[in-house]
C-alpha cells in the first residue's frame, strides 16, 4: 500500500544523475557509537541522513551539533520513539513538533525530513502529512541490522544482494555492529564508484 503513495508524500528512494547511495541512520544519536559512525564518514568523505530521536538529541546535544556541522541531514524520527499506532493522532503530531523544535536549536530549520519509529504509519497521519503537505521519508533498503545479528550476517547480505543507485539504506547508530559493518562496506563501495550522500532537505 505504502510504494502506492505519491513520491511527495511518501519518498523510498530518491534520484541523483550520480551513481549514489543515500545512507541513514535512526535512534540516534548515541554517545558511543554515533561519534565513530560520523569518523568513518569522515575518513571516506560520506555523508548521511540521522533520523535523530529529540530526546536523545537534548541528552548529548555536542553529537547532535556535530552531526549538522560535519554536513550531515538532521531528521525527525519523533521526541521518545513511542509506536505511533498505539498512540492518538494529537500526540503522534506532539512527539512530530516537539522533535522539530529540538533539531531546530542545531541547524535553525523549522522543519524536518522524518521517519516515524519503527516504520510505523497509521492512516490517519498519512492522511494529516497529506493535507500539511508533508513528506514522510521512508527507506528502499533495509540492512536489518536492528536484529542484532553478527556483523557478518549483515556484512554477507549487503554483499549478496547490494544496494543500487538511489537506494535509501536504513541502519541504526544505536549499536556497535553497524560501526564494524561500515569499516568494511565504505571501502567497498566507494571503490565501486557509488557517492555516499545525505538526503536532500524536504522540499528540495
Amino acid at each position: 500500500m505504502l510504494r502506492c503513495l505519491p513520491r511527495s508524500l511518501l519518498l523510498t528512494e530518491a534520484r541523483s544523475a550520480a551513481k549514489t547511495i543515500y545512507l541513514s541512520f535512526d535512534d540516534g544519536p548515541h554517545p558511543e557509537h554515533t561519534p565513530r559512525v560520523l569518523d568513518l564518514l569522515a575518513r571516506h568523505g560520506a555523508h548521511a541522513s540521522f533520523f535523530m530521536v529529540g530526546r536523545a538529541a537534548e541528552a548529548h546535544p555536542a553529537i547532535a551539533r556535530r552531526v549538522v556541522d560535519e554536513g550531515h541531514l538532521a531528521g525527525n524520527h519523533s521526541y521518545n520513539h513511542p509506536r505511533f499506532t498505539r498512540i492518538p493522532l494529537a500526540e503522534q503530531l506532539e512527539q512530530i513538533d516537539h522533535a522539530d523544535r529540538i533539531l531546530a536549536t542545531f541547524d535553525g530549520k523549522p522543519r524536518h525530513r522524518f521517519r516515524p519509529p519503527s516504520g510505523a504509519l497509521p492512516m490517519s497521519l498519512v492522511l494529516h502529512c497529506w493535507r500539511a503537505r508533508r513528506c514522510i521519508t521512508y527507506w528502499s533498503y533495509d540492512t536489518l541490522d536492528y536484529r542484532r545479528e553478527p556483523k557478518e550476517n549483515i556484512v554477507a547480505r549487503l554483499r549478496e544482494i547490494p544496494p543500487v543507485s538511489g537506494d535509501i539504506v536504513l541502519m541504526h547508530d544505536d549499536d556497535n555492529r553497524i560501526v564494524e559493518v561500515l569499516e568494511e562496506m565504505l571501502p567497498e563501495w566507494r571503490a565501486a564508484g557509488f557517492e555516499l550522500r545525505a538526503l536532500p532537505e524536504e522540499g528540495a
